[in-house]
């Protein structure tokens, strides 16, 4: 009953607390659910204890329970009974034949066994009426005048004297290491019961005779045994004592009902006492890289276990050996070792690591992994991370810090980088053996094997093992490793070795076989050299017994398998075999033991046929007997494999061929469904919680409605605990179930699913996830959703995986088709809403869609890179890009699969130029180390490398040009005074041509139709060369050019001729004809480029980019504008028709522009935020990259064919201005800056365009007199009313030639304020009919200082705050004319705010320095630093309608939110774009972005933040400081905010808040 009544307690107290600490629950009672006679039978006492000691090893906290009452219970009989035992009980049962004839009947001598035993065997049809206790008071008597003679020891006499409970007791607590550690017992005492000893109802609570009498023998050793426990381990022990009754055990007796409510409650708290218990140890004695030495005991573990029975070989183990010396000191290529599944891979490779030490010296390093054996092992970023890790410990290296760790591509190459580490610096040789590379996850899934390293170095060793023709895994290395001599096919051993391997085999488990079972063995497998078959025959011939008759045994290894499967449905029941194996087999990457008891208490079919002739033991809850699954796992034996993942050890199956054999046996047609189904419906929690199954059990005849008692299933145990076992396996099992409406709905359709699978597992994993469901499911929505998660890579990588980045980023992207696509994406951004309304910390949250959504440009923003990327190159035939990068890095990404497959060390130097031939499958790169390396792209090997040592300690050349004839097989280098040329074959050096050091050149060319070399150097020499032998055919000078410098030329091929650009603007033709002027540019021309077919050339100079178009006499001016740009132009591309132009500028912005409409804008995209100084186009995809940015963007010029979500406005001034709360947005019309274009944001397009007749400098907009402000160059400030079209008012300058630099209005709109280099304007805004009256300026005054005015803010009391260029900061009354200069910042002042109630003001400087003023007290109140590694200063800032916060926009491209109250950090947002400028709404601000999307976000804030987030949790290097003063002076100053009590500090000095402290996370 004390059982019943722990096993039906609620599963709240017990399996949600340990959920909520990442623990799992399970209760192992073997005798739960079974008959009598099965709870007691010999095998179920052995099965008990051995469940005893896996609990002891295995749980954290509660391991051993024992319900003790007044009965000592049963001794089991034993098992087996060994030789010299036998003898000695023999002897004693001699003089009572009867005895030793029962005993004699029972047992059966097994010559197998070594030493021989004697078996106890099941009771005959004669035997069965006799009972078992019989059998056992007889062993038990010989045992005790055994063991009084001396013929048995102390031990040998307990195994026939203890009971079950005494043998649980012993192993569980008494003869534990761990003392009382985990274990706990409870004791029912009743103090009367002796004096109702006699009676029948007393009798049942005590141990009894055969002939119902008191048995005091168990009585004295029951009191003995509490005894010892209360001697030994008194904490154990918890004891209730209850009053007799005659009614005791009835549950309606309330002192017996108060008993079992105690000891439930007891229990709990007792076993949530040890959980946490256990949990303060571990974190108290955790090491630091704790997880990195359990990675390597666990394979290390199985090494030796692989190794045990290790014989032949010695001829491959040899030659390997060998060759790992040959090799060790030049760069050799990784091996493979290959062959069929169960040959024997994995223990050659186990047997090879351990032989290392005498291969290549005892310090050598070796590095072994078993893959797919642990869940580390299992993907490949886990395992670099571990290998990385081991590798740089063992060496003494840094460890990969944690910006490495979180991008994938970023950990291949430090892994590629640390193998050339180990080898240049002379250590040790490295091993790294990699066995299965098959159960690697993404290696069967790829086309490549992106981190393995075509070639190792010296000294560093890479050896992989992969199955022949499994899952296309060896097809995939071969991919990479193309030299046949690196592979090495592990074939079967000989007949002999296989019968030696046997025989080891057998040794070891402490068996042999008879003379007839060993002709029938090998009869059977006749020269069976199969490790693996001859592992399945060695588990079944163990079990033999000498008088067993053996069948035949089955001669391959499938049939071996088959047969395995039939003993065992002979056994344990075909339905039980078939639901086990198929769930196992069913699962994504295993079960637990306790999710299989779960899975199977939900089966019905099983429970009906566990339950076929007997009724279950509770008629409330149903549940699975654990014993019948223990029975089958020790059957199973070792065809079971155990790997630890998620904290967890899960149950696969461990042999190919077996998986194979239960898929074609039990897992056809629809049972295939029936198992996913079950399955999804433990992981949905469908029957936890107390939810009751309906079951029809065939003795009961009418439907049930039990408790099934599952483990629930929540996404999330706790804040930080993920249920991972449900998001890996759930949409598995619905898809494989064919529940795809489920699957759309609870998974992919989830905003809650979708976070919590990011952020516990990974960005990757949730795109897998998609990728599995999405081609069966007939939902276009899902590609948007796959696509706006693949944007959202930028900010995740920036910030982490946090909840809020990720909805912010989902919501912002989808918003834009939340209307036009309801049933999925509405959800989600309804879900997300839900989520942000909840949201108990501080968090910006989007109204509206204002990042880039899916369907645009960006194909996607890659990271993989530690610098600046320098050279970028495609092989469209391959679809392939190559990235060259400041720290010599050639990287190769595969841009259909998005990842780096090849990571290509050598240069030393920053990558200079690169070069795709061969169509694509090899490429060329020319370094600032001196070299040139040629690299094949498929496979990742260099081919060979070139020394270009033309001189002796060469200056270092600005300018590399790098050319290449494969017609003639030659390369060609420029490189300031000095040109050569290689043979592309043989890497010979054919010539090399050196000029006049003092006069460099800059322009070179292979003009290949007259087989010539021209160079033009700085002082206007061009020079010809044969381009086969590098004489020199002749000089001559410039004749169109004077006195200017080359600066940059190109290659027009088809005519055999230069264009080049000069100092000064000039563009020349040059060929070996000579030279003529094609153009003068009014500056110097920065970059040339021609188009595929040579017919347009684009040249870029200061800000502007000309076009010109071929003809016959080279090219003419193809457009009458030049395409303008707001920043100098670093690099263009023409499109794949010549119908587009590209451009890339220094203010990190990307145009597009329509070359068939004469230079019409049609997009401007933001770039990396660095400028923009590499295009590479291959098709419609083009890759832009910085020099000061490792990522890089791809984005797909096919878009502008497709219809768009929402067209965003063309701005690149960042003159933005907004109206109508958001429903128009004013900035300088594209082309014409004469001109404001008004753009309507609902319909997304231009409405009209306003005329200036002079160029907008700054734009200001007064909401509530609907009145638009245009400060213009020639000082003229220009009025036009918004909501009619009345006539322009004009406010003329101060003084004529003055720009204006910024306008600033008051925030009652009372008050203008318009600023010159050093002069404001104070004007009045009256009312008036029809619209507002401007008169003239009510206030003038001069700065008085030598330095521009930046920035400027007005009060309505004729206060001017302005901030200048040197960071000097003013604040001015007009009506006393008095000046009071504020705290200088260290740079320029690009922002100064006031607060609506004109107390507080902001201002923000270059160097990302903000600073809140008390306008009153003309004095700071605080100063908050920021930064970051990407932060480049404030851009602009506002006070919120209730001037509780200031909302700021940084050029790093993020917005954060600062408080007013105590200047405490409470948001951060990455916005993908700079913020021009931000304007308060009632609940948050808009903000007109440059990507051209109008950010509208609602600032939520809880009242209390005492548990507030640190915003800055997940940034890589980012600080916030905040200096203040006292804080009650705040407090006056801000009014109406709150009272924040009298504060002691003075001066200015750090804060003492938790939340403004220095908060650094590198």
């Amino acid at each position: 009953m004390q059982r019943e009544k722990l096993c039906r307690a609620p599963p709240t107290p017990r399996q949600t607390f340990c959920q909520k600490h990442g623990l799992m629950f399970e209760v192992v009672d073997l005798r739960w659910g079974v008959r009598s006679a099965e709870a007691t039978e010999h095998m179920t006492t052995e099965l008990c204890l051995e469940e005893l000691d896996r609990c002891r090893k295995t749980s954290i906290g509660p391991a051993f329970v024992a319900l003790m009452g007044n009965q000592y219970g049963p001794c089991p009989v034993p098992a087996l009974i060994e030789e010299k035992e036998w003898e000695a009980l023999q002897a004693q049962l001699a003089a009572r034949p009867g005895d030793l004839e029962l005993v004699a009947q029972r047992f059966r001598r097994d010559e197998n066994a070594v030493p021989p035993a004697y078996v106890l065997q099941a009771p005959g049809a004669r035997e069965a009426s006799e009972p078992e206790d019989a059998l056992a008071s007889v062993l038990c008597s010989g045992a005790r005048d055994a063991r009084r003679l001396g013929l048995l020891t102390q031990e040998q006499w307990h195994r026939y004297s203890r009971s079950v409970i005494e043998w649980e007791i012993e192993r569980g607590l008494l003869s534990s290491a761990d003392g009382d550690q985990g274990a706990t017992v409870f004791l029912r005492e009743i103090p009367d019961l002796d004096k109702h000893i006699l009676e029948e109802c007393a009798l049942k609570m005590v141990d009894r005779l055969a002939d119902g009498c008191l048995d005091t023998d168990a009585q004295n050793l029951l009191s003995s045994l509490k005894g010892r426990i209360a001697d030994t381990q008194p904490g154990v022990l918890k004891a209730h004592h209850l009053p007799w009754s005659r009614d005791l055990v009835n549950p309606q007796n309330k002192a017996h009902a108060r008993y079992l409510k105690e000891l439930g409650e007891q229990f709990v708290a007792r076993a949530n006492h040890q959980v946490l218990e256990r949990l303060r140890e571990l974190e108290a004695g955790r090491q630091e890289l704790a997880w990195l030495h359990q990675e390597v005991r666990h394979h290390l573990g199985l090494s030796t276990e692989a190794t045990r029975a290790f014989c032949g070989r010695q001829e491959l183990l040899t030659q390997l050996g060998q060759h790992l010396r040959e090799s060790d000191s030049h760069p050799h290529t990784a091996l493979v070792l290959f062959g069929a599944p169960g040959i024997g891979k994995t223990a050659l490779m186990c047997q090879l690591g351990q032989q290392m030490p005498g291969l290549l010296g005892r310090k050598t390093v070796t590095v072994l992994r078993l893959l797919g054996t642990s869940q580390m092992s299992s993907d490949a970023h886990g395992l670099l991370q571990s290998v990385c890790f081991q590798v740089c410990l063992a060496y003494g290296l840094p460890l990969p810090p944690a910006q490495v760790l979180e991008a994938h591509a970023r950990l291949v190459q430090f892994f590629h980088i640390l193998l050339h580490t180990v080898s240049s610096r002379n250590f040790e040789s490295l091993v790294i053996l990699l066995d299965s590379v098959d159960d690697v996850d993404s290696v069967h899934r790829a086309r490549r094997v992106p981190w393995l390293p075509p070639n190792c170095p010296p000294r560093v060793h890479l050896i992989l093992s992969a199955c022949l023709g499994q899952q296309g895994a060896l097809e995939t290395v071969q991919q990479t490793l193309t030299d046949p001599g690196a592979y090495w096919e592990v074939r079967p051993l000989s007949g002999n070795q296989g019968q030696e391997m046997l025989q080891l085999l057998m040794a070891a488990s402490r068996r042999t076989l008879s003379a007839g079972q060993t002709e029938l063995l090998w009869a059977s497998l006749p020269e069976c050299g199969h490790p693996g078959r001859l592992r399945l025959a060695f588990e079944e011939a163990r079990s033999w017994a000498s008088f067993t008759v053996p069948a035949p045994l089955a001669p391959t290894a499938g049939e071996a398998m088959q047969q395995l499967c039939a003993r065992l449905e002979q056994t344990h029941g075909q339905l039980l075999v078939a639901h086990v194996l198929g769930y196992i087999v069913s699962s994504r990457h295993g079960l637990s033991e306790a999710e299989l008891k779960d899975v199977l208490s939900l089966d019905d079919e099983v429970l009906q046929a566990v339950y076929w002739d007997w009724t279950p033991p509770s008629k409330e809850l149903l549940r699975f007997p654990p014993l019948l699954w223990v029975r089958l796992r020790r059957d199973l034996g070792n065809c079971l494999a155990r790997r630890p993942v998620d904290g967890f050890t899960l149950l696969a199956i461990a042999h190919r061929q077996l998986a194979e054999v239960v898929r074609e046996r039990y897992l056809s047609g629809p049972e295939r469904a029936r198992r996913h189904g079950v399955l999804a419906d433990f992981f949905s929690g469908a029957w936890s919680q107390g939810t009751k199954k309906l079951i029809t059990l065939p003795l009961v005849g009418k439907p049930l409605n039990l408790d099934r008692k599952a483990a629930p299933q929540p996404l999330w145990f706790s804040d930080t605990i993920a249920n991972l076992r449900k998001l890996k396996e759930l949409p598995h099992h619905l898809l494989h179930a064919g529940r795809l409406e489920e699957l759309q709905r609870e998974v992919l359709g989830s905003m809650n699913w979708i976070t919590c699978r990011a952020v516990s597992g990974g960005i990757e994993a949730l795109l897998d996830d998609f990728d599995m469901c999405a081609p069966h499911l007939d939902c276009p929505e899902l590609g948007l959703v796959r696509e706006a998660l693949q944007l959202c890579r930028p900010a995740l990588e920036l910030r982490g995986l946090e909840k809020s980045i990720l909805y912010t980023e989902l919501l912002a992207r989808l918003h834009f088709f939340a209307a036009s696509h309801p049933v999925l994406v509405g959800q989600l951004c309804q879900q997300a809403q839900s989520w942000f309304r909840a949201c108990p910390h501080p968090v910006l949250v989007p109204l509206r869609g204002f990042l880039q959504p899916p369907g645009g440009p960006l194909r996607a923003t890659l990271t993989g890179c530690h610098k600046g990327i320098t050279a970028l190159a495609w092989s469209p035939e391959e679809k392939l890009l190559v990235v060259g990068t400041q720290d010599g890095i050639v990287a190769v990404w595969d841009m259909e699969e998005q990842q780096v497959i090849h990571f290509l060390p050598g240069h030393r130097g920053e990558v200079r130029c690169l070069k795709v031939l061969a169509k694509g499958t090899c490429a060329i790169s020319a370094s600032k180390d001196h070299t040139l390396r040629l690299w094949n792209l498929l496979s990742g090997r260099e081919k060979f490398t070139i020394w270009d040592r033309g001189s002796k300690d060469p200056p270092e050349p600005q300018i590399c040009s790098l050319h290449a004839d494969e017609i003639k097989k030659l390369v060609y280098l420029a490189s300031g005074a000095k040109v050569s040329a290689w043979n592309l074959e043989t890497a010979e050096l054919v010539f090399r041509i050196l000029g006049d050091a003092s006069d460099p050149w800059k322009c070179t060319a292979a003009l290949a139709p007259q087989a010539v070399l021209l160079a033009v150097s700085e002082a206007g020499l061009v020079s010809l060369w044969s381009s086969a032998t590098g004489r020199l055919q002749r000089k001559q000078r410039l004749s169109s050019i004077r006195e200017e410098t080359p600066t940059c030329g190109v290659l027009v091929q088809k005519q055999g001729k230069m264009v080049t650009g000069f100092s000064q603007g000039s563009l020349s033709l040059v060929s070996s004809e000579g030279d003529v002027l094609l153009e003068k540019l009014p500056e110097a021309v920065g970059f040339l480029v021609v188009s595929e077919d040579e017919s347009l050339l684009a040249a870029g100079f200061g800000s502007s980019v000309r076009i010109f178009l071929a003809d016959s006499q080279g090219f003419h001016r193809f457009m009458a504008t030049d395409l303008e740009h707001e920043d100098t132009v670093e690099t263009a591309i023409f499109g794949p028709e010549n119908n587009l132009i590209v451009t890339g500028s220094r203010d990190a912005l990307i145009q597009v522009w329509s070359l068939s409409e004469q230079g019409t804008l049609l997009d401007i995209l933001e770039g990396v935020g660095a400028p923009v100084s590499l295009l590479a186009r291959a098709g419609a995809l083009v890759a832009s990259a910085s020099q000061q940015s490792s990522s890089f963007k791809v984005w797909d010029l096919s878009y502008a064919q497709k219809p768009r979500a929402s067209a965003p406005f063309l701005d690149r001034t960042g003159l933005t201005a907004v109206s109508h709360d958001g429903g128009y947005v004013y900035f300088p019309k594209i082309g014409d800056k004469n001109k404001v274009t008004v753009w309507d944001v609902a319909e997304g397009e231009e409405r009209e365009a306003l005329d200036t007749s002079n160029e907008v400098r700054c734009l200001e907009v007064a909401e509530q007199a609907k009145l638009l402000f245009t400060g213009l160059v020639s000082g003229v400030v220009l009025v036009f009313p918004l909501n009619s079209r009345q006539d322009v008012m004009c406010i003329p300058p101060p003084e004529a030639g003055k720009a204006i630099n910024y306008m600033a209005l008051s925030k009652d709109e009372e008050r203008l304020a318009v600023a010159y280099d050093s002069l404001v304007l104070v004007l009045d805004i009256s009312p008036g009919d029809p619209c507002p009256v401007i008169g003239g300026p009510t206030y003038t005054f001069y700065t008085q200082l030598p330095e521009t005015i930046a920035s400027v803010a007005v009060l309505a009391d004729y206060r001017v705050l302005y901030g200048m260029t040197n960071g000097g900061l003013f604040l001015y009354e007009c009506a006393t004319s008095k000046v009071f200069p504020l705290e200088a910042h260290g740079s320029r002042v690009a922002c100064v705010e006031v607060s609506h109630k004109g107390q507080l003001a902001v201002s923000g400087c270059e160097e990302a320095l903000l600073c809140l003023w008390d306008l009153q007290a003309c004095k700071g109140k605080f100063e908050m630093s920021y930064t970051n590694s990407y932060c480049q200063g404030v851009q602009c800032a506002c006070f919120s309608k209730d001037d509780k916060y200031v909302f700021v926009g940084l050029k790093d491209r993020s917005v954060i939110v600062w408080s007013v109250l105590d200047g405490a950090l409470l948001a951060v947002q990455f916005v993908h774009a700079v913020v021009n400028r931000i304007i308060p709404t009632s609940d948050g601000f808009i903000a007109p972005a440059r990507h051209g999307y109008l950010i509208r976000e609602r600032f939520q804030c809880p009242s209390s933040r005492a548990s507030q987030q640190d915003p800055l949790r997940n940034f890589k290097k980012a600080v916030w400081m905040v200096k203040s003063r006292q804080r009650g002076e705040l407090a006056a100053a801000a009014g109406a905010l709150q009272d924040s009590g009298s504060g002691s500090a003075q001066g200015n000095q750090s804060k003492s808040n938790k939340r403004s402290q220095v908060c650094l996370i590198v």
